[in-house]
């Protein structure tokens, strides 16, 4: 037996704004330096990911890309650097509970298995 964790971030209504999904986008978009490459390589919809980023942004109260428009040679986009150190911050945080669930799940089945 395993556990495995799914970590959402939701807004105050409950409408999850952010997981692991929203971490591989912005990691392509950091690789590729483009929001339509970051989506075509994980095979989504450019509008579809202009959407979430913009969800995003408005959720956080902060930018998170900096958009260069222009097309294929001149435009692209990048992350902030806010959006950096969130997302180190984030991958911090979701190991950290990993870790935790895991140390907690150990007890747990030894605990069954006494029963």
């Amino acid at each position: 037996m395993k556990v495995k964790l799914k970590i959402l971030l939701t807004a105050r209504n409950g409408e999850p704004f952010m997981g692991i999904g929203l971490v591989w986008l912005l990691e392509r978009i950091k690789k590729l330096n483009s929001i339509s490459g970051a989506a075509r390589d994980m095979r989504m919809s450019y509008a579809k990911a202009h959407n979430i980023l913009k969800r995003l942004e408005k959720r956080l109260g902060r930018k998170v890309l900096i958009r260069r428009r222009g097309g294929s040679d001149r435009g692209g986009a990048q992350l902030t650097q806010f959006a950096e150190t969130f997302l180190t911050r984030y991958d911090d945080y979701q190991a950290g509970v990993k870790k935790f669930a895991e140390k907690e799940f150990t007890g747990f089945l030894k605990a069954v298995k006494k029963l």
